[in-house]
Order: structure tokens, then sequence, then C-alpha cells
């Protein structure tokens, strides 16, 4: 939860970018390719990637989250 207040103080489309991560880093821990601890561990590692976008409309937002489930699927199978 640190992280998605984290997330909020930074603005922008770190929010969505959170998002995007823990949907994807659940997902494999649902599937068994990483511990319960390791939603957080990717999360926190991934949040320090986000390049800081702003909100300005509704397709920044969505590349940010495009963006993020990428990062985190490279991230939890070993690309990152």
């Amino acid at each position: 939860l640190d992280l998605a207040y984290q997330a909020g103080r930074r603005g922008g489309t770190a929010p969505a970018w959170i998002s995007a991560t823990n949907e994807i880093a659940v997902d494999a821990f649902l599937e068994g390719l990483m511990p319960w601890t390791g939603i957080a561990e990717v999360n926190e590692e991934l949040l320090e990637l986000h390049d800081g976008g702003a909100a300005e409309s509704l397709d920044a937002v969505l590349d940010a989250d495009t963006r993020a489930r990428a990062a985190a699927r490279q991230k939890i199978h070993g690309s990152i």
C-alpha cells in the first residue's frame, strides 16, 4: 500500500504505472512464477523505472500502462 501512496505523491502517470505493474506481478504470483513477497519487490523496483511522465491525456496514461506491463513481464521473466 505504501508504494501506491508513493506513486500518488509522485503524480503524473505513476499511479497508472504502479497499478499495471501490480496486476502483472499478482498474475505471476497466482501462476506460481514467484513468491508472494515478490509482488512488492517487483513493484518497488519498477516504480523506480517510471519516467515521471505527466498524465496530460488518456493516451499518456494508457502508454504508461502499456510500458509498465511490458517492464513487469520482462522483470518477472528475467530480462531486467
